[in-house]
């Protein structure tokens, strides 16, 4: 992976794990919060204490000797998909009767990969209501046949049960508050970089109106975009006690006048934070006294995909922004003291003079911190269906953008050295 051939200079840089509370298992929890939760962060228990934590499989068991749960659940992306098969098989084997239940990404984009006899049940899609009617059938010993929408596995065999009649609006009229008081023993987990306070997540919205073609984020939604309403976000800011909030969504501004509303009514009602946003170039170039209203009432930190520096490369990727842009939209940050993260993709073609090219573009657009992933047919993503017989390399935990799945141009090591040496083109010294 990129990591293991970059420059030594570079690798302070570059990711070695993402930072963040799990958002999507708090919802889950809420859903079901008057029966007896336990919950554990177990990725935020390995990065307080990667000395003494023991084995996921040993972890897991002591967990489940101290509480002897009936329900077992767990959150994955494809990433992560063989830590959770792991969770559930070492459940199985601690006690079979133990029911296991899988949700997420991975779920909602490959739930045919959910086969292992220790999943007894997958739940695509937004499932926290839906995980809540599991729990009380088990309680009442009802079939789960009659829970519509959910995948059973019998004998790896996955049977789909009837398609549900209501679609659940998790960012509307079905919007479960997260418990932030779940993950304080892993506050200390969620700091970023250099920030002198951890960091919370928030969403403001659900799924992207924009197709990139290697994005699984509009696909696990269908093509749907669901906003929240101000004033419920306004409520959630106001509990919260973290300084930094982090706005969890595919791109914060989707509706501009949304977001002016929102942060007039963090200025009325005196909310002083710390926020980072994801926010497009052709958002920021088409709004810049938006951004700079922004930057007023706390915005700090933007992460921007910036993708290519190519118009060819961003038109395959169905970007549907200017690689023109990109300029304007950096000045329009810096100019609000906004530090800027622009992320680039490397295609696995790319040869010696396209990183040189490369290179001397991002070396002329100058950001806080750039960051650059290899570009990865993430499954259930229209570039997966794309490529997917130039795949080379299946193992799905190196599907998570540090490591090249498909056949690369130049010689692998050689391809990675490449784009380490990337890191080191940057603006200043701080690490978002």
């Amino acid at each position: 992976m990129i990591l293991e051939s970059a420059p030594a200079e570079a690798k302070k840089f570059i990711h070695k794990k993402l930072i963040g509370p799990p958002l999507g298992l708090m919802t889950v929890a809420a859903a079901i919060k008057d029966y007896d939760v336990i919950f554990f962060e177990t990725k935020g228990e390995y990065d307080l204490y990667p000395d003494t934590t023991p084995p996921l499989d040993q972890l897991i068991l002591n967990l489940l000797n101290e509480h002897k749960p009936d329900i077992v659940g767990t959150t994955t992306i494809a990433s992560e998909f063989y830590y959770a098969i792991e969770i559930f098989k070492t459940v199985k084997s601690f006690n079979p009767e133990i029911l296991t239940v899988a949700g997420g990404l991975h779920t909602s984009l490959s739930p045919h990969d959910f086969t292992d006899p220790s999943v007894d049940l997958v739940l695509p899609g937004q499932s926290a209501h839906i995980f809540r009617e599991v729990v009380q059938a088990k309680e009442k010993n009802i079939n789960f046949e009659n829970i519509p929408g959910i995948i059973i596995n019998k004998n790896g065999e996955l049977q789909k049960t009837k398609p549900r009649a209501y679609n659940f609006n998790s960012a509307r009229e079905d919007f479960l508050m997260p418990d932030r008081k779940l993950i304080e023993p892993w506050r200390n987990s969620y700091f970023v970089g250099n920030a002198p306070y951890p960091s919370t997540y928030l969403f403001t919205s659900l799924g992207c109106p924009y197709k990139c073609t290697f994005c699984s984020i509009w696909c696990q939604h269908q093509g749907k975009y669901l906003q929240r309403d101000v004033e419920s976000i306004i409520t959630e800011l106001k509990e919260i006690d973290y300084k930094i909030v982090r706005f969890a969504d595919a791109n914060t501004i989707v509706d501009e006048s949304l977001i002016d509303h929102l942060f007039d009514r963090i200025e009325q009602e005196g909310i002083k934070k710390t926020y980072i946003m994801d926010i497009r170039t052709d958002t920021a170039v088409n709004n810049p006294k938006l951004i700079e209203k922004l930057a007023k009432n706390g915005l700090k930190v933007v992460i921007c995909g910036f993708e290519s520096f190519r118009e060819e490369e961003l038109k395959k990727y169905n970007k549907s922004a200017e690689a023109k842009l990109i300029h304007k939209a950096i000045e329009i940050f810096h100019q609000n003291d906004i530090m800027l993260r622009g992320n680039y993709v490397i295609p696995n073609d790319y040869d010696e003079s396209d990183f040189d090219a490369l290179a001397e573009y991002t070396g002329t657009h100058r950001v806080t911190y750039a960051g650059y992933t290899i570009l990865t047919p993430m499954p259930g993503t229209p570039f997966y269906e794309e490529i997917k017989d130039e795949i080379i390399d299946f193992d799905l935990s190196k599907y998570n953008f540090f490591n090249s799945v498909l056949k690369t141009k130049l010689p692998l090591e050689k391809f990675y050295e490449n784009v380490g040496k990337l890191w080191l083109i940057k603006k200043g010294t701080d690490v978002i």
